[in-house]
């Protein structure tokens, strides 16, 4: 197991969900919800910075059939300015893509279950979507022993 900071982003259209792991990469915690627009991508490459972040895992989104549709193209363009703006802090972050099926899903079950409603719920959603992407990735990577998913 590799050990180090990696965060998470669950992107989406108005919000980026964001995630740490502990430098040994056993627990994915929230971090912040940041907002889609101007200066979104300077603030994900400031919390890579200020985590001293080796990785960063984007989720995915994929069909059941394990296809790629529109959504996962907007996914892979936006990882791709991730990438590109973290490099110029940090030349050896790297960037992942990793299957994100069913985590929005997963995130908001586990929200409801925990009692959270409504604009509560919704505030605080993206991050535990991002909690679930990274948790994911980490304990693949420790049944593995490999990187999850592909590099950007």
């Amino acid at each position: 197991m590799r050990t180090g900071v990696r965060i998470a982003l669950d992107i989406g259209d108005a919000r980026i969900g964001v995630a740490s792991s502990d430098p040994h990469g056993i627990l994915a915690t929230p971090v912040e919800t940041v907002r889609r627009g101007p200066g979104d991508l300077d603030r994900i490459a400031a919390l890579a910075a200020e985590l001293e972040a080796f990785e960063i895992v984007v989720g995915l989104p994929r069909s059941l059939s394990g296809g790629e549709g529109p959504a996962a193209v907007k996914i892979r363009e936006t990882a791709a300015q991730v990438r590109d703006k973290v490099l110029v802090v940090n030349s050896g972050t790297t960037v992942r893509l990793v299957d994100e099926r069913f985590t929005t899903v997963t995130a908001e079950r586990m929200l409801r279950e925990r009692g959270k409603k409504g604009s509560k719920r919704r505030a605080v959603v993206d991050q535990a979507a991002a909690v679930v992407i990274l948790q994911h990735a980490l304990d693949l990577e420790r049944e593995t022993g490999n990187p999850p998913g592909r590099p950007l």
